[in-house]
């Protein structure tokens, strides 16, 4: 079977399952659920948040878990189980969205407006968000209840969500003091958000899923925490460089860190290498929408060779990642590090 085939296969399976939970939730008899309550949930806001995006950080507990299985395939079973960790993380990355585009006053999100913008919708929204995570607690204990691991992944949410949220406070107050005074955007500040609010949730958590669900213990994967928690950073610093410098008919999208104040990896980098004249014009002009200053801010950019700084950046990091994925002693584990590394080394969206 080619290997679109099985991709497509696995992603068929995993949407199957989406809907056999909601089904579930839409049946909780932990809280007797009205037609309107029910309509709001099954009809529009699970939907609407849950569904939509890419589901890579679901799928990858699925890819993750059968690599750790060194060539036993998994179970039917087994397999279920691993969907459900990996909408856990959709229902988690959904909820921070949801809360996130209100905080950020977000006009879209995947294509369409952001939930809280729909005039039927607005504030209920926060809300919403809680009804997403909390929903994540009650299919974990249906399905892992009395599972020796079943603590465990429930500490682990807890903590993730606890690092992402906490990494959220501090993009917040950075950004909010950076319109005042760009200076904040320091490296060590710009490494902090990025560690926490991105790198756990989008790279430790789907393998951290899988290790549970292999009956691994987390204590034991120190080193691989590390190494996920750097693809995370270097997979957001490709983000803010495709940002500027990718091409958005391949990207699908217009970047726009530059217009909102983002604290960027560029920004960041441009800031250690201006003279005073440079750094006037990049305090001058960044966090302007009009296309004149957004312009002046690309082409300082381009002066300073933030392009060869990236791609220098890019292979150093790759050859250290390759070396410590090489020094893992489980081949099971180093299987799934490449996975991970392979899908992000040099990509263009």
């Amino acid at each position: 079977m080619a290997a679109e085939e099985v991709v497509a296969g696995t992603t068929a399976t995993f949407r199957r399952v989406y809907e056999t939970l909601k089904a579930e939730l839409l049946r909780d008899s932990a809280f007797d659920f009205n037609e309107d309550a029910v309509r709001w949930l099954d009809a529009q806001m699970l939907d609407y948040n849950v569904l939509g995006g890419k589901l890579n950080r679901g799928l990858a507990v699925i890819e993750s878990y059968k690599l750790l299985k060194a060539g036993s395939e998994p179970s039917e079973d087994e397999v279920f189980l691993a969907c459900i960790l990996g909408w856990g993380i959709e229902w988690l990355q959904a909820y921070f969205l949801v809360l996130d585009d209100v905080m950020d006053n977000s006009q879209t999100r995947r294509g369409k407006p952001c939930w809280y913008r729909l005039p039927k919708v607005g504030l209920i929204a926060i809300n919403d968000g809680l009804i997403l995570r909390s929903q994540i607690s009650r299919i974990f204990k249906r399905y892992f209840y009395g599972k020796t691991y079943y603590v465990d992944l429930l500490d682990l949410f807890n903590e993730v969500e606890f690092k992402t949220t906490s990494g959220e406070l501090l993009d917040q107050i950075i950004t909010n003091e950076g319109k005042k005074d760009l200076s904040k955007y320091t490296t060590d500040n710009y490494r902090r958000i990025v560690e926490y609010k991105t790198a756990y949730y989008s790279f430790y958590l789907p393998v951290a899923c899988a290790l549970l669900l292999s009956g691994w213990n987390l204590d034991d994967y120190v080193q691989t925490t590390h190494i996920l928690v750097e693809m995370g950073v270097y997979f957001q610093i490709q983000d803010d460089y495709l940002d500027c410098f990718g091409d958005p008919e391949v990207m699908g999208k217009i970047g726009t860190d530059i217009e909102d104040y983002k604290c960027s990896w560029l920004f960041v980098q441009a800031l250690s290498r201006v003279n005073e004249k440079q750094k006037g014009i990049l305090f001058e002009n960044y966090g302007k929408s009009d296309p004149a200053s957004v312009e002046k801010v690309k082409a300082l950019y381009k002066e300073l060779n933030l392009e060869m700084a990236f791609s220098q950046y890019e292979r150093e990091t790759y050859e250290k990642l390759t070396s410590d994925i090489e020094a893992q002693p489980n081949e099971a584990v180093q299987a799934v590090l490449n996975s991970f590394l392979h899908k992000i080394y040099r990509r263009r969206k």
